[in-house]
């Protein structure tokens, strides 16, 4: 059988000079992948979390690795306006402007529809879908009075196209981000900005563990045509991709970051 292993792929300094905002980037996940990959294609970025203790150790691992001029972090809770919104104003404080923003901030869970209640289905609506469209504001508000142009990643999934049991909440939350990444694309080509999103299918990572099933990562595994989940890392490296000039004429797609068959 062959090695299905990914094998990870060096920077090609897509990113030279260029300032990011990664919401969510703390610890392990796609988020923390992300921000390493930008800054190993030579990005200064801006990390953000709710989580400020893991914030922090991620900057600290990061500047030890990249230099501190190079990492900042901020908390930002995205359910928060007035958080978000100091988020961006220190993306041009602290690295003199805005090129990449990258909404990986999401909520997931599992709850079946009828026992689910009005507070678990707007948590998720929150966290996933409002605080995207939160930091997308003002990410367009930065990118139009800067007149420089931009880029904005979302992280979607999947499940915003394929039915789940238990997942009515996350699945329409991320279908809302597709819709919200077409919505914006269309608005922002004014800005000179464009807009995309990723859908991973299963990426693992510590806090999948916690909020999924043991039985339903394995199903969800089997289905993938590698036998094997994503690193969080190969998603990022589609990021990288959406947010460089090699994807220049992309704008309002959402690629699916996939190896599942039905």
């Amino acid at each position: 059988m062959t090695d299905n292993k990914a094998q990870y792929v060096p920077g090609h300094a897509l990113l030279d000079g260029r300032t990011a905002v990664v919401t969510a980037a703390a610890g392990a996940g796609i988020g923390g992948a992300t921000a390493r990959r930008l800054l190993e294609e030579g990005a200064r970025v801006l990390v953000s979390d709710a989580h400020a203790r893991r914030l922090k150790e991620t900057e600290e691992s990061l500047a030890a690795e990249f230099g501190s001029a190079a990492v900042a972090s901020l908390v930002c809770d995205v359910t928060d306006e007035n958080q978000v919104r100091a988020l961006f104003g220190a993306a041009a404080r602290l690295h003199g402007g805005l090129d990449v923003v990258v909404n990986n901030a999401g909520l997931g869970g599992t709850a079946a529809l009828v026992d689910m209640t009005d507070t678990q289905w707007a948590r998720v609506l929150d966290v996933t879908l409002n605080g995207t469209f939160r930091c997308t504001r003002a990410a367009l508000r930065a990118f139009r009075d800067s007149g420089r142009g931009g880029v904005i990643v979302n992280n979607a999934s999947v499940a915003g196209w394929r039915a789940q049991a238990g997942q009515a909440h996350y699945a329409a939350a991320k279908a809302g981000v597709m819709a919200l990444t077409r919505c914006a694309a269309v608005e922002a080509a004014e800005f000179g900005v464009r807009v995309n999103a990723v859908a991973p299918s299963l990426a693992m990572h510590p806090h999948l563990v916690k909020v999924t099933t043991a039985e339903l990562l394995e199903d969800l595994t089997a289905r993938e045509a590698f036998g094997r989940y994503a690193e969080p890392w190969e998603v990022a490296n589609v990021i990288v991709f959406l947010a460089s000039g090699y994807s220049s004429y992309m704008t309002g797609e959402t690629v699916s970051v996939s190896s599942q068959h039905p």
